[in-house]
């Protein structure tokens, strides 16, 4: 990825079996401002509490970020009901890819965050950190990749939404390895 990273993915939609992930637009910002009043989310994310008008410059701000590319985390059976809602009432969390190291565009950190209390313990996150490592160009960190070649096996496990026995603990091992030799 690299300068301007937010902007590589304004026009991304990224689809998994569970989940759908979609840019970060001034249209989430509500939603995403009454998650962070939470305590326990602030919490949970380091997050200091801010005001709306103080979450929309976040929000724009992220977009210009040379090191951050955020996707915001839809229910995908929701989003995909007719005729469709809007993104805002299907939103239950986000994730970030953070590059860590701007010498190195191939090493990266995830966070992923399920808002929603509801929605939490279904794999979402799971699905939603597979699909934002396949995004950012890791496939050979996923299950089923090859090291080595980076193999399609590891591509298709996301776009199938497989979830792994232990997928939490498994997920932390994944990216803790997340080391990509291409560039994102």
């Amino acid at each position: 990825m690299g300068a301007a990273t937010m902007r590589l993915n304004q026009n991304t939609v990224l689809l998994g079996k569970k989940v759908v992930l979609v840019p970060y637009t001034s249209e989430h910002v509500p939603r995403y401002h009454e998650w962070m009043k939470s305590e326990e989310l602030r919490h949970l994310t380091a997050s200091e509490p801010l005001t709306l008008e103080q979450e929309y410059a976040m929000q724009g701000s992220w977009c210009e970020d040379e090191d951050k590319c955020t996707f915001i985390v839809l229910d995908a059976a929701k989003w995909q009901a007719q005729p469709r809602p809007p993104e805002e009432s299907c939103m239950v969390g986000d994730v970030n890819l953070f590059l860590t190291d701007l010498e190195d565009p191939t090493l990266g950190e995830i966070e992923v965050m399920i808002a929603e209390p509801s929605c939490r313990g279904q794999g979402l996150g799971t699905e939603a950190s597979l699909l934002m490592m396949s995004y950012g160009g890791c496939e050979q960190c996923l299950p089923g990749g090859d090291p080595q070649t980076g193999s399609e096996r590891g591509r298709a496990a996301v776009a199938s939404g497989a979830d792994q026995p232990h997928g939490g603990e498994a997920l932390q091992s994944w990216v803790g390895r997340a080391r990509n030799r291409h560039p994102m």
